[in-house]
């Protein structure tokens, strides 16, 4: 009898796939079991290596021993004609089938189970209903190539895991945003889902996509595992699925994959060229975009929920660490001007926050335009270069051919958006390229209030009022932001709905200040003398008022010579320029302050070569001119 046919009549062969089999199954309970309670990686480890040893040691017991019905004895001691082998690998078969149903029902668990983990929405359902508050494409308008990038969702829970599955969200979404064929909706859009159970479908048309991609990271130590899933909205069909078990050493690697998988699925043919754009997309550092989603976190804080100054500043603590890590990545940059041009605003203004010292002051605008000049040199395509280089230029006083550099910013495609260009356009005379350009970002990122603001402000700007009121009322459904309600309330008081107005104010503004400054607002729209003497001079009285703001509230009041006094004394910092700038376009009532009270300003503008006819957007019978 050969060796083969002995092994294969003492099971030997039987017991080893079963044990294989048995083995396999351990192991995967063990993992998922260790992930959970979060063992350390040396504990699985072990329970692998011991599997691995008792392979020898169960093959070697299946050719030295029999099982018989007196128990186990010797091989060689069972009489071959009393031998129940047969019998024996009879069981042993239905043992292996019925653990190979056990194995395949696990594999299919773990394969497709994120589907229905906590993920940030559901998968489409027949029963779900339909949000009617959020507007809704229509089909005509989704394009074919056409995919959001919803948070990935963190399932474990160590400290910064969250953080970690945002960036490489971020990653994966700044890949493909690369691709000139794929429309990707932008981050804030995207984002804007987390956390929230809403059926892909309603998703998808609220974004205008016909493709989402959700998925989920688990960290355990050093080991990372990563379900990722690409779905087309219309059916809930899954295009493509994959997990990735790796070291986080291999996140990159990880993320590269998942863009180059999803570019595929949707029938996008990748050359070198593509492939190396999607490479250099983004930080390409697992630490680096860890550390940018906490700064992100705090420095989105700074602008809505604490103190604007000291949310920034610890901002700028992991900003500066990321930049340490990654020199090229030109948004973080941008992010990290925002201390220095605040603080720049607030001491030409004469209302420096506590704790700020000369040095800072001193040192503030040259950090600033190192900021932007960094972000100019490592601007990853055409309209973001642009928009920076505007920007750039408006900050740094080198404001001749600025009409020529609005005019390229505002002509080339995409959807790359500067900080500073509104305020530029808008008092300049460019508000209706710039509000023609607002549509286009709205169609970009859909869910990000600024833009929702930016398009109602810049509607008023060029006279539309009605249209201002429509995309107020709207955008406060899809996005709402503090800035935007302030949008709505001058919309509504431009259409005559002065009562709905104070209504929203009552409702939607909750800040003292804020409050009390549209109340300023709304009984100068009125023309009522008396009330606006009374709310201004308690505004007076505010803690931390500022010039700024008081520049603005005097112009509504038609305190022309209070307007003039405080420009004057704005126009001769040396940032002046750019703070009664900011002031115009808040103000919306045309010019705050009369030019020849700010020479060093109406230089810049006659340097410019551009009208200097700021719009007026709501009227104030109480200033005259």
């Amino acid at each position: 009898m050969s060796l083969f046919s002995e092994l294969r009549r003492r099971n030997v062969v039987r017991v080893g796939i079963a044990y294989a089999v048995v083995g396999w199954v351990i192991a995967q309970i063990a993992e998922f079991a260790f992930e959970n309670f979060g063992a350390p990686d040396w504990v699985l480890k072990t329970v692998v290596v011991l599997l691995l040893l008792g392979l020898p040691l169960a093959l070697f017991f299946a050719w030295a021993f029999e099982v018989t019905p007196d128990g186990v004895k010797r091989e060689k001691d069972v009489d071959r004609s009393q031998s129940i082998t047969t019998q024996t690998g009879r069981k042993l078969d239905r043992a292996i089938i019925g653990v190979l149903v056990v194995a395949l029902a696990w594999f299919a668990w773990d394969k497709f189970s994120d589907t229905a983990e906590p993920m940030p929405v559901s998968e489409p359902r027949a029963e779900a209903a339909t949000n009617s508050d959020l507007p809704v494409s229509s089909p005509s308008e989704l394009a074919n190539k056409s995919v959001a990038v919803l948070p990935f969702v963190a399932m474990s829970s160590g400290a910064d895991d969250e953080y970690f599955a945002d960036g490489l969200t971020e990653e994966i979404l700044n890949s493909l945003a690369q691709l000139p064929e794929l429309l990707v909706t932008a981050r804030t859009s995207a984002f804007s889902f987390k956390g929230q159970d809403i059926p892909i479908q309603e998703i998808a048309a609220v974004l205008g996509v016909k493709h989402i991609v959700e998925g989920s990271v688990r960290r355990s130590g050093e080991r990372l595992r990563v379900t990722a899933q690409l779905i087309r909205a219309a059916d809930g069909f899954h295009l493509w699925s994959e997990n990735y078990d790796s070291s986080s050493t291999d996140t990159i690697a990880v993320q590269e994959n998942i863009a180059e998988q999803i570019a595929a699925a949707m029938d996008i043919v990748l050359d070198e060229q593509k492939r190396e754009a999607m490479r250099q997309a983004g930080l390409r550092d697992v630490e680096a975009f860890t550390l940018y989603q906490k700064g992100l976190k705090v420095y989105n804080d700074a602008h809505g929920e604490r103190d604007t100054i000291e949310g920034l500043l610890e901002a700028n603590e992991y900003f500066e660490q990321v930049i340490d890590r990654v020199t090229n990545f030109s948004q973080v940059y941008i992010d990290h001007s925002d201390l220095f041009i605040h603080l720049l605003t607030l001491e030409a203004a004469e209302n420096r926050p506590a704790g700020i010292s000369d040095e800072d002051i001193t040192g503030a605008y040259s950090s600033a335009i190192a900021d932007y000049k960094a972000a100019v040199s490592n601007a990853r395509s055409t309209d973001l270069r642009l928009m920076i280089e505007l920007d750039l230029a408006f900050l740094s006083g080198n404001w001749r051919g600025l009409g020529g550099r609005i005019d390229r910013a505002l002509a080339e495609p995409g959807c790359s958006e500067g900080n500073w260009t509104p305020i530029i356009a808008d008092i300049f005379g460019y508000s209706q390229p710039y509000l023609e350009h607002t549509y286009n970002l709205l169609a970009c990122d859909p869910r990000r209030s600024l833009s929702w603001f930016n398009t109602a402000r810049s509607a008023l700007k060029v006279g539309d009022k009605v249209e201002a009121l429509r995309v107020a009322n709207e955008g406060t459904q899809v996005a709402p932001g503090g800035w935007l309600n302030t949008a709505l309330i001058r919309a509504l008081l431009a259409n005559g709905r002065v009562e709905e107005a104070r209504q929203e104010l009552g409702d939607r503004i909750q800040d003292e200040q804020s409050a009390l400054q549209f109340s300023i607002l709304i009984a100068a729209h009125e023309g009522d003398r008396q009330e606006v003497d009374r709310l201004v001079d308690m505004y007076r009285e505010l803690p931390g008022m500022g010039d700024f703001q008081l520049l603005i509230a005097t112009a509504w009041a038609g305190y022309r010579d209070e307007a003039n006094d405080l420009a004057s004394k704005i126009d001769r910092h040396h940032f002046g320029a750019v703070t009664l700038a900011q002031a115009t376009q808040w103000c919306g009532c045309g010019s705050p302050f009369d030019l020849d009270s700010t020479p060093n300003f109406a230089a810049k503008i006659k340097e410019s070569g551009l009208p200097w006819s700021p719009p007026v957007t709501v009227g104030f019978p109480l200033k005259d001119w």
